[in-house]
């Protein structure tokens, strides 16, 4: 489970959506699109129409796997940070109501500001 209380912080690097697809089919609903999809050496992030899907791989064998699913509904407020010069990182907060802040920091070239809009068109 994601720890609301300290803010997890997420390094992702962007991938294919039909990547992780496999990985979280049996969770999505009928007719649930993933739209972008991050991920780091085990873990994942997949945002899709509906909510964003972390899912957290344990274990020596990763066969354990925590799946956190995090409704647009619950968003009250977001923070998007573009990569700069010397800092190559996107940042992208989130408030969620009754629950706490997440923080995703994505490396490398990633598209942060339609991240941003589709976050944007989900919540506003």
């Amino acid at each position: 489970m994601i720890d609301f209380a300290n803010g997890s912080l997420f390094k992702l690097a962007h991938c294919d959506p039909g990547e992780v697809q496999p990985q979280i089919a049996a969770l999505l609903l009928e007719g649930e699109q993933i739209l972008v999809a991050a991920k780091t050496i085990r873990d994942f992030v997949a945002f899709t129409d509906k909510r964003i899907l972390a899912v957290n791989v344990q274990g020596l064998t990763g066969k354990k796997r925590d799946f956190s699913s995090l409704p647009y509904s619950k968003i009250q407020a977001f923070s998007v940070e573009t990569a700069g010069t010397f800092d190559l990182d996107a940042e992208l907060e989130l408030w969620f109501s009754g629950l706490g802040k997440v923080r995703f920091e994505f490396k490398g070239h990633f598209d942060i500001t339609y991240l941003g809009r589709l976050i944007a068109h989900q919540v506003l």
